[in-house]
């Protein structure tokens, strides 16, 4: 009862004085909000890599032209991946199935039935369908005898037959792609988004001679995508079967493109256990982030809550020499004083967290991003602001309580 009547003295005095209580609990509710919002966020945009990692099949192998480590992207400035590399790899490398070579160039201009929109234009092989498992909705695809002859064919992904065609049967018709005209041979089946994060459908499939030689003019490719036969781990040494593949991959391109240490890789290789460890790279180092963020903003914080209680203790010592004179101990100020130190910090704490998920919903709802939640870390948060709560009020309550009746009423 004791010290509920003291919590009570102590809220009231911060109710008597709501300017100087809202700058004590500013400090908190700013660094509060700021890393809901950012936490929120980070696991939100971590979960939605986690799931398009999930997408990635666990059997295969993607080398793109360009070096880096991880979970890269094909670079357009490099031309040393080249289709006699992929003809090299299904010949000399053991445990692979189907290995299909690819050119892309994204954003060019295509023309058909009097519309025109972008696109992005994949040149494949046939075999392209298995290693991507995604298969003829409409028509026919690309041919060994289109290759051959470099013909003038083509395969629209969904959405670029809607935005052409919309409803109409657009097998057998014309599209145009810079000064060449291609006849549609067939429809894709809608995928979505793929397991890069971008939309799937809007491609538009052309034989790989086509498009090297007629659309393109260049020799080299934009990657290999290889499937692996067996990709599990070997029980007897733990070793990952599609690991010890990619790295025979990676030594032969090594041989092909004449790459000795210490110079860099002209390609990156990617497959299901590199984007894995990627992603927990990625989750542990925004965890840790997080945690530093909260360290720092909260410290800061509570060094501003320190500083106000302090000069507040300077402008109520006839107030604190008033109550022991009327026989409150030094207990009683500590607590009293500390008590108004957690009131702050706990209020900053619920009117900062609810800030902070408004502030992530609106970036979410205006940006296009994703929110996440980890309970866990959020807790953490919180216990870490109640401590830089209690620490913060203790130096001012000692010196509220150590004040003598006389000299304060003075």
């Amino acid at each position: 009862m004791r010290i509920l009547r003291l919590t009570q003295e102590g809220i009231r005095a911060l109710l008597t004085h709501k300017l100087r209580a809202f700058f004590m609990m500013a400090g908190t509710l700013i660094g509060v909000a700021a890393l809901t919002a950012i936490m929120t966020i980070s696991m939100g945009t971590a979960r939605k890599l986690k799931q398009q990692a999930s997408k990635w099949p666990h059997d295969v192998i993607k080398v793109n032209a360009g070096g880096g480590k991880g979970y890269t992207m094909p670079q357009e400035a490099i031309t040393t991946l080249l289709p006699a590399d992929a003809e090299a790899i299904q010949d000399q490398i053991d445990n692979l199935v189907l290995v299909t070579s690819v050119a892309e160039k994204r954003g060019l201009s295509i023309k058909g039935n009097s519309r025109q929109t972008g696109t992005n234009v994949f040149s494949i092989q046939p075999n392209w369908h298995e290693v991507m498992n995604w298969y003829i909705d409409q028509g026919e695809s690309v041919t060994d005898e289109d290759i051959a002859t470099m013909a003038r064919v083509c395969v629209l992904g969904a959405t670029i037959r809607e935005e052409l065609f919309g409803e109409q049967d657009p097998i057998g018709e014309m599209v145009q792609i810079g000064n060449v005209h291609l006849r549609i041979k067939g429809i894709l089946k809608p995928r979505g988004v793929g397991t890069s994060g971008r939309a799937s459908d809007d491609r538009i499939l052309v034989p790989l001679s086509t498009a090297l030689r007629r659309l393109f003019n260049q020799e080299h490719l934009s990657y290999i995508r290889m499937t692996v036969r067996d990709p599990d781990k070997i029980e007897d040494t733990g070793e990952i079967r599609i690991e010890r593949t990619a790295e025979e991959v990676r030594q032969l391109l090594h041989e092909r493109h004449h790459i000795t240490p210490p110079q860099e890789d002209d390609f990156s290789i990617v497959h299901s256990s590199i984007v894995i460890k990627d992603i927990r790279s990625i989750s542990k180092t925004t965890t840790v982030l997080l945690i530093v963020l909260a360290g720092l903003s909260l410290i800061v914080g509570g060094i501003v809550l320190m500083n106000i209680m302090l000069v507040s203790v300077n402008e109520r010592t006839k107030e604190i020499g008033l109550r022991r004179a009327l026989g409150a101990t030094r207990g009683d100020i500590f607590i009293q004083f500390l008590n108004e130190s957690l009131a702050v910090t706990v209020v900053g704490i619920v009117i900062g967290g609810i800030l902070g998920w408004i502030v992530s919903i609106l970036l979410v709802k205006y940006r296009y991003l994703s929110i996440g939640n980890s309970w866990g870390l959020f807790a953490l948060i919180v216990l870490f602001a109640l401590l830089i709560g209690i620490f913060s009020g203790v130096q001012p309550a000692r010196r509220a309580a150590k004040l003598q009746p006389v000299e304060t009423l003075r």
